[in-house]
């Protein structure tokens, strides 16, 4: 099951009933955190999840409502006595921001391997998750992420009982494993159809309209992207900051053909996204204004 949860929708400053703005994925035992503000190991406990299992941060930019966090992040990964190393992506200059903020915790018992970003995109691949990280429009480098995982194709058992391959190695065929016995080598190939399609989420904010949004974002399951002003008479203001309406970020979900939009990063003024949502919907109706704590269960798609 790919489980994706939204632990803050906040944008600048945390709210008493808004925290800055996360995302948490889990698959297939492997945690990814998106982004970790100040009030995220907050989120994680309202949840229920814990962040002793985080294998992999990302994050979108160094503006403190999007790292702040991360200090007291590892101190809690610390006291659970974890041991496994963790991993940080983000633009140029990760190491040296993050041992910057790391000063208030040192003698850390796990190893940090940092993958900077550079260029206007870039393929990560980590255990089950593609990872596509793809540069957007802020007034600092920032970048999006895509994370997808494959899907095989159906095991074909006809075409097994043709080449009669004997029955035990079905199952690690399946598995992606190449078989070689006295009778001679039997490839996943022979017997699987081709791919289906896999389950994809693209994560956004902290940026104007651009064209590398649609294009990463194309066909995703679920886009989550920055919808810091709901009003479009505030679209200058938009402008100005480098963020986005909820009327912009429909055009975006509506252009890359996705199944769902959820908006975060809303502005500390904007209290009630709700009363705005109609000026994504007239664009894309399957829009939503998150809140803290949304969750969705993402499954294959099995037509």
């Amino acid at each position: 099951m790919f489980e994706v949860c939204l632990l803050g929708t906040g944008g600048m400053m945390p709210l008493p009933h808004r925290w800055l703005t996360s995302l948490m994925v889990r698959y297939n035992g492997i945690n990814v955190l998106i982004d970790c503000g100040e009030g995220t190991q907050v989120a994680l406990k309202e949840k229920g999840w814990s962040p002793k299992p985080i294998d992999l941060i990302l994050f979108t930019h160094y503006h403190a409502d999007h790292i702040s966090g991360l200090p007291g992040m590892f101190l809690t990964l610390g006291n659970s006595e974890r041991t496994e190393p963790v991993t940080l992506v983000g633009p140029k200059g990760l190491k040296k921001v993050v041992e910057s903020l790391l000063i208030i915790a040192p003698q850390l018992p796990f190893e940090i391997n940092y993958i900077e970003i550079e260029g206007d995109s870039q393929r990560i691949d980590f255990k089950d998750f593609h990872i596509d990280a793809f540069k957007v429009n802020h007034n600092v480098t920032c970048y999006g992420y895509s994370i997808s995982i494959d899907r095989a194709g159906r095991f074909c058992s006809d075409k097994a009982k043709a080449l009669n391959i004997p029955l035990n190695y079905w199952s690690k065929l399946q598995k992606g494993e190449t078989i070689e016995d006295e009778t001679g080598i039997y490839t996943p190939d022979m017997v699987m159809g081709p791919p289906r399609k896999g389950i994809k989420v693209t994560y956004t904010t902290d940026t104007r309209p651009c064209k590398n949004i649609p294009l990463f974002a194309k066909d995703s399951d679920l886009f989550i992207c920055e919808g810091m002003y709901g009003d479009t008479e505030m679209l200058e203001k938009a402008k100005e900051h480098k963020h986005m309406t909820f009327a912009e970020a429909a055009t975006m979900a509506k252009e890359a053909n996705v199944q769902e939009m959820w908006l975060t990063h809303y502005s500390p003024s904007l209290f009630k996204p709700k009363e705005y949502i109609d000026n994504a919907r007239c664009i894309f109706p399957a829009s939503i204004a998150a809140k803290d704590g949304m969750s969705a269960d993402l499954r294959y798609d099995e037509a």
